[in-house]
């Protein structure tokens, strides 16, 4: 008997010779499962369909819209990554058949008897958690069975469940990874609760005081396009946002920006200490004109003058205006 265990394979190694060849393929095609992670967020957020619905969890979705779920995954993750279909199943790997399989329940992916001793990639991800995984697993009709179900017969459908025994099957290529953070879920109930309201009674814009509202309690944090879109409930969501009439001109009295993601805003963020907005993403801030005590701070320079992060006690004065929206960056700000 050894002193010691010996080492077992590296992470994402096993003696499957197709399963690795399928795992290198799809590796090369997304390196850090950014694509992976993309479409799951696109995907979550499509059956969602916040701009016609209000809706941003997962829970108010319908039982059949969950059960599409599986098929969109399998659709969008076929185009982000331009896979070719397979002949008996969904994909054609490295000239491998390959099956597709999502869950938002961990584990819980139901195999089709087609796909028995087939290379399935599974996928799960979950709103709640933020979080997301996907992997590789050959469907070894030995390893598999329904829920309190030993007699490996499957369900009702003939679709069979991976037992908790063999989990460890799973060749992860990304496990537990950060998901984009879907904002209006996360954020606290009574905050959440204000944004809600916000409009209530007006039959005018609704959407807008939502978005006001939104902007006015969430500083400092990266709102994307989608939770834009939701709140405002509208085909020109983003007009919503701007000036001329949106958040920015809205909440300037109140000393608040709203930083976009054009360059020159980029910019502005940076210079204050902030999140950057990324492509289709806002963050807004209060600000306040730097005095002595902001010695230590961050600040831009806008319309002549040096801006800060406003702290709690800092009086509220109108915010300047953001540089003009240009595609390259001026020296304005500096």
């Amino acid at each position: 008997m050894l002193p010691f265990d010996p080492p077992g394979p590296a992470p994402g190694v096993c003696d499957d010779p197709e399963l690795m060849l399928v795992r290198q393929h799809l590796l090369r095609l997304d390196p850090e499962g950014r694509r992976f992670a993309r479409v799951l967020r696109d995907t979550i957020d499509q059956l969602l369909d916040g701009e016609h619905t209000g809706r941003f969890d997962w829970n108010e979705l319908h039982k059949t819209e969950k059960t599409h779920a599986g098929t969109l995954v399998e659709i969008n993750l076929l185009r982000e990554l331009e896979l070719d279909s397979g002949h008996d199943l969904d994909y054609l790997i490295a000239g491998i058949e390959v099956d597709c399989k999502y869950s938002q329940k961990l584990y819980g992916w139901m195999i089709p008897p087609e796909a028995l001793d087939e290379i399935c990639l599974v996928v799960w991800a979950d709103d709640h958690r933020s979080l997301w995984s996907a992997g590789l697993l050959r469907a070894n009709r030995s390893k598999l069975t329904t829920s309190g179900n030993v007699t490996k017969k499957g369900n009702r459908d003939g679709k069979f469940r991976l037992t908790k025994e063999h989990h460890s099957l799973v060749t992860w290529l990304w496990h537990q990874e950060p998901l984009e953070e879907n904002l209006l879920l996360h954020i606290d109930k009574s905050t959440q609760e204000a944004i809600l309201s916000a409009g209530s009674g007006s039959k005018r814009s609704p959407g807008q005081a939502k978005l006001n509202e939104l902007f006015r309690r969430v500083q400092g944090r990266r709102v994307s396009r989608t939770v834009v879109r939701t709140l405002a409930q509208q085909k020109d969501y983003m007009k919503r946002v701007r000036y001329n009439g949106g958040s920015r001109d809205k909440l300037r009295p109140e000393g608040i920006l709203i930083c976009g993601d054009y360059p020159n805003h980029q910019a502005v963020a940076q210079h204050l200490g902030l999140p950057v907005p990324q492509e289709g993403e806002s963050v807004s801030v209060r600000v306040a004109e730097a005095r002595p005590h902001h010695v230590d701070q961050p600040r831009v320079l806008l319309e002549g003058r040096y801006w800060v992060v406003a702290g709690p006690d800092d009086p509220v004065q109108v915010a300047p205006l953001l540089p003009e929206t240009k595609k390259k960056k001026t020296n304005e700000i500096y």
